[in-house]
């Protein structure tokens, strides 16, 4: 009898399973082998018998092979989704795990959030503010800055001022020397003509005479009435003046041209006037100011009446003659002139 023929089948299947960390932990699964017997012959067959016989055997062994790989695959599939099952709760508690301190996170960004907001808000205030100032700030520095220039101008002028003034000073003190000698060198020559002068006065008031000296009011060739005396200068035409240069001539006697204060005093003056060939008037202290009539001692004509003529203008004077009124012609005209001066008390 021929031996039985077996043949035997070996089947391992690998699983890999996602470890917990990095590293990969391989399981095997290995199922013992897979015995497959064959029947043996009883006896001769045909050729024909033992064809189908072995296509049976063929049909059986791979149904077998068939069992197996689909027991096989159950498996491989449990064993797939335990593992992923495991996996996915892992993961699931590390989302967890994380969403945790997400949310600790969130929280924590949320109030330095509103830290940051407060934060803000009070340095946009603060900087509002601070514009305001740096704006009033920079109009003060240019305020400032103008009263500066203006400040630097006026010291610049001042320090000019004081240079001209200090040169000023020192010409004045020069000056003043000058003056000083001057007025030394006048004092000395005002004694000297002072005591000439008293000489002279007691020359004019006091003449020498037989019988020793004799003294009036007036001096020589002066005519004493009221508290003043009088002198007419009946100058012939060619030596006669024009009102200002007949009062020149005047203050030279230490008088003035005659003023006249009321009837009596016109009437005596007009006595002083006498009619002489080349002679129309005699200059007295009366002039057109301001469109009045007004004296040189500064009064105005109070009597009206006694001239005619108004004083249209400036630069109208006034002459006596004796039998006529007084006469308004132009100041500029050459005439005599008559005099006055407080009489000395004796």
């Amino acid at each position: 009898m021929a031996e039985d023929e077996v043949n035997y089948a070996s089947v391992v299947i690998k699983t890999k399973k996602q470890p917990q960390s990095e590293a990969k932990i391989e399981k095997e699964t290995v199922y013992d082998e897979v015995k497959v017997n064959k029947e043996p012959t009883q006896g001769p067959l045909s050729d024909k018998a033992a064809e189908k016989c072995r296509r049976y055997q063929q049909l059986a062994c791979c149904f077998g092979i068939l069992c197996v790989l689909l027991v096989l695959s159950i498996i491989g599939v449990c064993v797939y989704l335990a593992t992923v099952h495991e996996s996915t709760e892992n993961e699931l508690n590390k989302l967890k795990s994380n969403q945790r301190i997400l949310l600790e996170e969130i929280q924590n960004l949320t109030k330095l959030n509103n830290i940051f907001s407060s934060d803000y808000e009070n340095l946009t205030v603060k900087f509002d503010k601070l514009t305001v100032a740096s704006t009033a700030l920079e109009n003060n520095i240019t305020m400032l800055t103008a009263e500066n220039q203006n400040l630097t101008t006026a010291s610049t002028a001042l320090e000019n001022n004081i240079t001209t003034l200090t040169a000023e000073n020192q010409d004045l003190r020069r000056e003043r020397k000058i003056l000083t000698e001057q007025i030394e060198t006048m004092e000395k020559t005002w004694n000297e003509q002072n005591v000439s002068r008293a000489q002279w006065s007691v020359d004019q008031y006091c003449p020498k005479g037989n019988k020793g000296r004799s003294c009036t009011s007036c001096q020589d060739g002066w005519k004493k009435q009221f508290s003043s005396c009088y002198a007419y200068n009946d100058a012939p035409p060619s030596d006669q003046r024009n009102w200002e240069g007949a009062r020149e001539n005047c203050s030279t006697k230490n008088s003035d041209l005659a003023v006249v204060f009321d009837q009596t005093e016109k009437d005596y003056v007009n006595t002083q006037s006498p009619v002489i060939k080349g002679i129309q008037g005699y200059w007295i202290g009366l002039r057109a100011e301001g469109g009045k009539w007004r004296w040189i001692d500064g009064s105005d004509l109070t009597n009206q009446a006694w001239i005619q003529q108004q004083p249209a203008v400036d630069g109208q004077c006034v002459t006596s003659l004796q039998g006529r009124e007084w006469e308004s012609v132009s100041c500029d005209e050459n005439n005599a002139w008559i005099c006055e001066k407080k009489a000395l008390s004796v």
